[in-house]
């Protein structure tokens, strides 16, 4: 623990352009593995049906699929989820003007099928999701998406500096690019609910890089004879505890999600465990190296002198 009450002397920005390299390789694979493999969506943005089937024993997800192809439905897919004795299965959307009606239909053929090889089992909840209703999801997802950038880039303007608020943004941008990349390259589904952790790891990297912003902002006006990147590497190494401290705890509860709290919630932990590194190393090396890139200065963050009121007496 003594390292975390040291402050630490590390050249941030002396190695800024191996890691502007570094990042856009990984982000240049992420968009082309989004581009050429796609993501796994799940019924929240395809429509569909969801069953959760809950047995007295282990299952083996080779039975259940097993029995799926017996019962002669097409484009059904299987997991386990919170534990080896439950079965999540997703079933493709139907076609047609009834597509709620059929999807039951082929729900209590599923149910049927797997209860002729297991009597045990026993259907916890049916979710359907028509293909409209995902495909509005997925519109109003993106919106979301890109109203938290624009509030978010006209905030930091506003408080800080425009090179400041670009620098930000850009980093938010990098941010959730690698955590889609991820899921794209894993294959894992990608519903609301990796959604909401995606929005939620945008407003924890915003957090920090403001901590860092108003540590960098302050030192402007202390340290008067350094250059700008020896005040915003100083800046950095003062808030680097505090980073470390918030990262650490976080992690841990986000860890136990992760190994027990189900596949749901397995994916929500995993895509915020993501966001947490990608977003305290993007505060470091990606929104504080790009504003130092575009020339922020300190003129820029000195405090605007207020005119003698007594000098404009005619």
């Amino acid at each position: 623990m003594e390292f975390f009450k040291k402050t630490p002397n590390i050249d941030f920005m002396g190695r800024n352009r191996i890691w502007f390299t570094i990042s856009a390789l990984i982000v240049v694979a992420s968009l082309l593995s989004v581009a050429f493999r796609g993501l796994n969506w799940g019924v929240d943005f395809t429509g569909g049906t969801l069953l959760e089937v809950h047995y007295p024993e282990a299952v083996d997800l080779e039975a259940v699929r097993s029995a799926l192809e017996s019962s002669g439905v097409g484009g059904a897919t299987a997991q386990h989820f919170g534990s080896s004795r439950d079965v999540m299965i997703r079933l493709a959307p139907e076609t047609g003007s009834a597509e709620e009606q059929a999807s039951t239909r082929r729900a209590q053929q599923v149910v049927a099928a797997l209860q002729s090889k297991t009597p045990g089992a026993e259907l916890r909840r049916t979710e359907f999701v028509g293909p409209q209703v995902g495909e509005e999801l997925a519109e109003n997802g993106f919106l979301a998406l890109l109203y938290t950038f624009g509030g978010i880039l006209v905030y930091v303007a506003l408080r800080f500096e425009w090179r400041l608020a670009l620098g930000s943004i850009l980093a938010l941008f990098h941010d959730p690019i690698l955590i889609v990349g991820v899921f794209s390259f894993t294959h894992l589904e990608f519903d609301l609910t990796v959604l909401a952790a995606v929005l939620a790891v945008i407003g924890y990297s915003i957090n920090d890089t403001v901590v860092v912003f108003d540590r960098i902002r302050e030192n402007f006006r202390k340290m008067r004879k350094e250059s700008p990147a020896e005040v915003i590497n100083a800046s950095i190494n003062q808030t680097m505890s505090r980073t470390l401290m918030t990262s650490v705890t976080t992690m841990i509860v986000l860890v136990v999600m992760f190994f027990l709290g189900g596949d749901m919630l397995g994916r929500f932990a995993l895509a915020i465990i993501l966001g947490i590194v990608v977003g305290t190393y993007s505060s470091i090396y990606i929104a504080s190296a790009l504003a130092l890139v575009m020339g922020v200065s300190r003129k820029d963050l000195m405090p605007v002198k207020k005119e003698d009121l007594m000098d404009q007496r005619p």
